[in-house]
């Protein structure tokens, strides 16, 4: 069952077209890449989806609990109450609030106690309040960084701020992950270290993931399905295997026209 369709997306900045007609479909608990040159409109298709962006034209529909529902155009935290978190490929985090609450703050879309409860204290706002420090050390432990959930996220390395980022990410409770360039300015032996996470997490979380990535070591390795965007367009789109061999794919990311190589 598919839980994302997109129709015909298209994005204007003026007389720029940055994504043009793109369609696409992510079904329930697939690992899928968006992959393409610098520049092809990976980002952009990830602003649409969550709202940071209105597209031009084209629909996005959600499907959940056997409802189509159409999420073109909300506000971000709309669709994040609807079930789509992101990460972003310039991180960012509350550099200045601890590595626990960076996550905790991200669980508070969900919470039940009202205005008045927080600021009497009650004991029902200190019971959720607490079981949402456990779930947030429990996200945590599972990125490896427990130990450090009193240290200011700005102190982290850097690798360790795109895994708190994703801790974050889940903490809103998604039924659909975007990661965009997870593994960027991470070395080899953490990209390998993420590659693992991101299979366990989809597993153990029951999510789907779409994913934006410039390392193919880490797209061939987990996705399960690929989309080629190249200059706001949709290229191609296969196993990894078929993109792979993809003549068009093969010219996009050389810069040459194979068929005369």
């Amino acid at each position: 069952m598919p839980i994302l369709t997109v129709k015909k997306l298209t994005k204007n900045f003026g007389g720029l077209a940055a994504v043009s007609n793109v369609s696409l479909e992510l079904e329930q608990g697939e690992l899928v890449g968006l992959i393409g040159p610098n520049g092809a409109g990976k980002t952009t298709v990830f602003n649409l989806l969550t709202g940071v962006y209105k597209p031009t034209s084209g629909t996005i529909t959600l499907h959940t609990n056997g409802t189509d529902k159409p999420i073109q155009g909300l506000k971000p935290y709309k669709v994040c109450e609807m079930g789509i978190a992101r990460t972003f490929q310039n991180i960012r985090l509350f550099k200045d609030l601890t590595v626990l609450d960076n996550v905790r703050i991200a669980m508070h879309k969900n919470v039940k106690y009202g205005l008045a409860a927080s600021f009497l204290r009650l004991p029902s706002c200190q019971k959720e309040e607490q079981e949402l420090v456990e779930r947030s050390m429990e996200l945590l432990k599972i990125m490896k960084l427990d130990h450090k959930k009193d240290e200011l996220a700005r102190n982290l390395p850097y690798g360790e701020q795109r895994h708190l980022e994703i801790a974050r990410a889940l903490a809103t409770n998604p039924s659909l992950l975007l990661l965009d360039e997870p593994a960027a300015g991470m070395n080899p032996a953490e990209t390998a270290q993420l590659t693992e996470v991101i299979s366990w997490i989809r597993n153990q979380f029951k999510l789907t993931i779409l994913l934006i990535e410039h390392d193919m070591s880490l797209v061939m390795k987990i996705c399960e399905r690929i989309y080629v965007l190249d200059y706001g367009q949709v290229i191609a789109s296969g196993t990894p295997e078929e993109v792979r061999t993809n003549k068009r794919v093969i010219e996009a990311y050389l810069g040459e026209d194979v068929n005369n190589a």
